[in-house]
């Protein structure tokens, strides 16, 4: 069937990161099935429409999900791009109920979207002034409420967890004396007081703001973005079928440890000490692990958010799927 195409040309309003080589990690045919389970503004999927694949898209967020039911693909007889308003870690269950059991790719990026950093009044930057919200979803518990209610020790905790915070301690006991907050600037603000910042004294030494841990660690507790991460690689794991390629590319070292140690063992096939009696090998989820792929120089010049980006993917084996969905 020949794409329906639009009388405008698709301009995404952010560049995604490594787009070339998730594609070629992909490695879309005519006809494939993928799943981008963080549409975004789209940039994966629209490669792989182009390249002839059907993409199921994913996405909490409704503004993304709002931007890509204009996209054309949806309107054709089948859709080519099907819009999944839910959590990526709910793959499972929503491809069935769309009537597919197996599919030949998944591609995730991880972590917040520039279309979302880049809104003030999604609370997630201190850029400029805005609510201090940074819900992917725009529903549940904000950061504010997170912050404004919480025990000190809590907030402590997923400052030195999600944030690698080392003063974690100092920092959510300003917090706690300066509640309640309730916008981007008063947080950032908290925090630089807290340790000592100022941004006009910055120096070779602290090149980063100290806000950037705080913020990350969060977003990261409220929208739980680990726990999600490592729900939707096992879900990934249920829907690919043997051959099928995941490509999951990351923005910090905690999700990069996650997807790094969780295809460690997934191409692992267990076996034993040849001092003790032979035992059943398990067969290996995954092959053809990539090592860690970086963005180019070039590319860093022309989207500084690809400076931290890391690829890793895999190939699917005919394995059985270690968990239950």
């Amino acid at each position: 069937m020949t794409p329906a195409t639009s009388t405008e040309p698709f301009v995404p309003p952010h560049i995604p990161v490594l787009l070339d080589e998730v594609v070629a990690a992909l490695a879309p045919q005519q006809g494939d099935v993928i799943i981008d389970a963080t549409f975004g503004a789209g940039g994966y999927t629209r490669a792989l429409l182009d390249a002839g694949a059907t993409v199921h898209a994913f996405d909490r967020d409704p503004d993304a999900i709002a931007s890509g039911a204009k996209w054309p693909e949806t309107k054709e007889e089948p859709p080519r791009l099907v819009l999944h308003p839910r959590r990526f870690s709910e793959m499972v269950a929503a491809m069935a109920e769309a009537g597919v059991s197996r599919v030949d790719g998944v591609t995730m990026d991880i972590g917040v979207s520039s279309m979302q950093l880049d809104q003030a009044d999604r609370g997630f930057a201190f850029s400029s002034d805005g609510p201090l919200d940074m819900r992917m979803s725009q529903d549940g518990e904000s950061a504010a409420d997170f912050l404004n209610t919480a025990e000190e020790s809590t907030i402590a905790d997923v400052l030195y967890q999600y944030g690698e915070e080392r003063q974690s301690r100092r920092v959510a006991r300003a917090i706690v004396a300066a509640r309640p907050l309730s916008t981007t600037g008063d947080l950032a603000r908290v925090v630089r007081k807290a340790l000592g910042y100022r941004a006009d004294a910055q120096s070779k030494r602290a090149p980063k703001d100290p806000a950037t841990r705080s913020f990350q660690a969060v977003r990261i507790h409220v929208n739980a973005e680990l726990e999600e991460l490592r729900e939707g690689l096992t879900a990934a794991e249920h829907l690919l079928g043997d051959g099928g390629r995941l490509a999951v590319v990351s923005f910090h070292s905690l999700e990069d440890r996650i997807v790094k140690r969780y295809l460690k063992d997934a191409s692992s096939t267990g076996g034993g000490s040849r001092y003790l009696p032979e035992v059943e090998r398990a067969p290996a989820i995954y092959t053809k692990i990539s090592k860690a792929i970086k963005a180019s120089d070039n590319e860093v010049n022309d989207n500084p958010r690809a400076r931290s980006a890391v690829l890793r993917h895999a190939i699917r084996t005919d394995a059985k799927a270690r968990v239950a969905a």
